[in-house]
This record gives structure tokens, C-alpha cells and sequence, in this order.
């Protein structure tokens, strides 16, 4: 808890970056196409009901998430970072393809984080009759204005309001495309359930150091790629990833607690490039669970070609987080050692 006075401010910064929340169906295509912030707040009259003022920054033109990259990221850490002493919490609302990987980047670029960043959307758009919208906003809104007796907030994580839970940013994923629980985290509880009371599940939430202020981060290098084992997958296939001359990282998605085939030239291929600088970050492809490379002789053998375990985080977690690092350093074997620390609460240390 902060040992100096805590000032609330009974404001809440609202970030419209765009998603299937604001659009509206084009009369002649039959299509779902953004329409402007007007629209979405002409469908939320009870905007003006919740107990906290609510300011709005309108991303124009609006972004369709499957077009977010670290550039947009940037320019929301920038919004926050400069308007951060004006409020007491932050709702970004995103479209949730990819709200996983704002989510998770965020927690990294917000380093001690001491007030709320919630991101929200819905499956359908506000105007519709059965929107999920409106209660995934009014819901993200209110739980970015909760705070304990002190003043300080309930919640000062980056976190992802969907469906009626709060989920750790970094610890989520999207787990359904039709569905209005889009999001779960599989391997951390929910940080909050939000039925007719909102019941906090305190011990699972970060606290920040309320006598250091936040310091942001603006810089990311994408120079990183995701490589899915599957049966049959071909060795040249690999070999040209692993050559490109640009590429600093992979997220090896292998399978279960960290397996591979018993491929001697896979093996050697990533030894090859893990010698000349390249991180390889070895996650599962299973939702739930964690890698344990020492538990069958193949993930030791991936072990042994210089791969480090990505714990239990998930893929969006993984690589932002390597995004995040390639920014801060050139020497990969700092950031080998920095992906085996928890930066933001995105893993979970294995006895």
C-alpha cells in the first residue's frame, strides 16, 4: 500500500482505438464497417450514469485490430503517459483479435503501473439489440474507477474487462470467436468476477511500489516470428526462417511440456542460430499448462541446443515480451536471462 497520500481525481480516461464495438452494417454490402465515436456514445446513454466523469481520446480514423502494430502501441503508452497525474484509470477500448497482444505489450511499456489500464470490446456492435458492448464498457469503466479505502485502486494492472471477468493482460487469450466470454486466462485466475457484485480476488492482484512513479516505454523491435511444430514440418522450411538476417527471436510453439521431434538436423539448426544471437523462446501449443524441458529426453535435447523455456506464458505474452526486451538490449543472452524473470506477472516460476 502507498505510504504517501493517494490523490483521486473521480475521472476515468476513455481510449476509443476502434473494434467491432463502434461499427455499424453497410446498407448496401451487408458488411460491418467502423463508424465514428459519435455513434457508440449515441447507444451508451448510461455513460452519463456511472459514478466517475468519464474524458474520451478518439483514435481517427478508427483502427480495425487485425491492423495494430507496435506503432499504435506506442501512441497509446504516449496518451496515457501524459495525461497519467489527470486520472484515477485508463479503458482502452480495442477489437479483440488481437487485444490480447495490446494487452500483454502494455504491461511491459507501463513499467510500475499503479493505476488501472482496462481493455475492452464486444463481439457485436453496440447498436445491436443483443450487444455485449454495453455491459463489457459501462463494467470496464466502473472497475477502473474502483479503489480501496486508501484511494489507491483495486486493480493497477493492465488487464482485459470480457464477459464479465477481469483477467491479467499478459495472462490472457482469445478463446472463442462467437462467443461473448471471449477471453480466459488458462494458467491464472481471474482477477475479478463481475456478476450482480463485483467480487476482487485480491491475493492474485500485482501491487505496484506507490512511492516510484510510472515510467513508460515506447520502443519495441518486432524483429521476432512465431514457429509452430507439427508433424511432417520440413527442415529447409526451417532452415530459411533461421536464416534471415534480420530476425532476433522465435516463439517455438512445440508440443505439450515442450516437445519436438527427435530430429537430429532440427536440433542442430537451432543450436546453429541460438550460437549467432538468436533467442528461441520454446511455449507450448497447449492452452493450459507449462513447458518442462528436462521431462522428456526431446525437450532436454532443445534444452541442450541453447532453446529456454517459456514457462507457462502464452504466445501473445511471449512475444511482446520479446519485443520489449530486443528494444532494451543488444546482447541475447541478457535477454535469455530476462525471458526467465517475470517482468510484469506474465509467468509463473516452476518449483
Amino acid at each position: 500500500m502507498s505510504t504517501i497520500p493517494y490523490k483521486r481525481h473521480n475521472k476515468v480516461l476513455l481510449i476509443y482505438t476502434g473494434g467491432t464495438i463502434g461499427m455499424g452494417r453497410n446498407t448496401d454490402t451487408g458488411a460491418l464497417e467502423p463508424l465514428d465515436f459519435s455513434h457508440l456514445i449515441d447507444n451508451l446513454p448510461e455513460l452519463r450514469l456511472v459514478g466517475t466523469d468519464v474524458d474520451v481520446h478518439v483514435f481517427s480514423p478508427a483502427i480495425d485490430s487485425s491492423d495494430m502494430t507496435p506503432a499504435h502501441w506506442r501512441s497509446i503508452v504516449e496518451i496515457i503517459s501524459s495525461r497519467y497525474a489527470n486520472y484515477d484509470g485508463f479503458v482502452v477500448i480495442h477489437g479483440t483479435d488481437t487485444m490480447a497482444y495490446t494487452a500483454s505489450a502494455l504491461s511491459y511499456m507501463l513499467e510500475n503501473l499503479t493505476k488501472p489500464v482496462i481493455l475492452t470490446g464486444s463481439q457485436l456492435p453496440i447498436g445491436q439489440l443483443r450487444t455485449d458492448g454495453k455491459e463489457n464498457l459501462l463494467t470496464s469503466i466502473e472497475l477502473a474507477a474502483a479503489h480501496n479505502a486508501d484511494g489507491t485502486p483495486r486493480v493497477p494492472e493492465v488487464c482485459i474487462c470480457f464477459g464479465g471477468r477481469l483477467l491479467r493482460g499478459n495472462r490472457s487469450t482469445k478463446s472463442t470467436a462467437d462467443g461473448f466470454a471471449a477471453f480466459e486466462s488458462y494458467n491464472y485466475p481471474h482477477l475479478c468476477d463481475a456478476g450482480v457484485n463485483f467480487t476482487f480476488h485480491d491475493h492474485h492482484i500485482m501491487l505496484p511500489d506507490y512511492n516510484r512513479p510510472m515510467l513508460p516505454h515506447f520502443d519495441m523491435d518486432s524483429n521476432v516470428i512465431v514457429l509452430s511444430l507439427f508433424p511432417g514440418i520440413q527442415e529447409g522450411i526451417i532452415r530459411h526462417v533461421l536464416d534471415s538476417p534480420v530476425l532476433r527471436s522465435i516463439v517455438l510453439r512445440s508440443y505439450g511440456s515442450g516437445n519436438a521431434p527427435q530430429s537430429p538436423a532440427l536440433f542442430s539448426l537451432l543450436k546453429d542460430a541460438s550460437l549467432r544471437g538468436v533467442v528461441i523462446v520454446n511455449v507450448s501449443q497447449c492452452v493450459s499448462g507449462a513447458v518442462e524441458m528436462g521431462r522428456y529426453d526431446s525437450g532436454y535435447q532443445l534444452e541442450q541446443a541453447g532453446v529456454v523455456s517459456g514457462r507457462d506464458s502464452t504466445v501473445e505474452a511471449a512475444v511482446t515480451k520479446l519485443m520489449f526486451l530486443q528494444a532494451l538490449y543488444h546482447d541475447s543472452q541478457r535477454i535469455r536471462e530476462m525471458m526467465q524473470v517475470s517482468i510484469a506477472g506474465e509467468v509463473t516460476f516452476l518449483v
